[in-house]
């Protein structure tokens, strides 16, 4: 089985996406930053919930949050219409096809709801992951939108 940069760059080769490498590992957002010379803020966070809907079913929700910032749980239910929980490693790992660490904010194996931090938009260039730990590409916060198809909402926090 391929890797996870190789299968992100194989779901993502129709877009102008250049992954770069890192020396050292980009797990959090504060090592990311040192590892990109960038401001925290900058590094985009794929977080994976589960939307827990009223009748019981439950649908993967992915929070594309600022570095700097924590997922507001409480405006993320009110953008899904849903209650919200954290999803396990195993639930992020089947909803997106990467491990907690290195999920990027797209080319997932199927499409994963996607609600994206307002907040990103005071960058010029935002920094995500690319399917493992030491694997990020930049992009603007606007093709981040476009690429995943993604609501703009506030649901970051500081």
């Amino acid at each position: 089985m391929a890797s996870g940069p190789e299968r992100f760059l194989a779901a993502t080769a129709h877009l102008p996406i250049t992954p770069q490498r890192m020396p050292d590992s980009t797990h959090t957002a504060a090592e990311a930053a040192a590892a990109v010379g960038c401001e925290v803020g900058a590094i985009v966070k794929s977080l994976v919930f589960v939307a827990v809907h009223s009748d019981d079913s439950r649908e993967p929700v992915l929070a594309l949050v600022c570095g700097d910032n924590r997922a507001d749980l409480d405006a993320l239910a009110a953008v899904v219409g849903a209650g919200i929980e954290k999803a396990d490693a195993n639930t992020v790992k089947q909803a997106t096809g990467y491990s907690i660490g290195g999920v990027p904010p797209l080319g997932h194996p199927a499409p994963v709801r996607t609600v994206v931090d307002r907040d990103l938009l005071r960058f010029d260039t935002v920094w995500s992951a690319a399917g493992s730990v030491y694997d990020v590409f930049p992009a603007t916060p606007q093709q981040l939108v476009e690429w995943t198809g993604g609501e703009l909402a506030d649901i970051g926090s500081r």
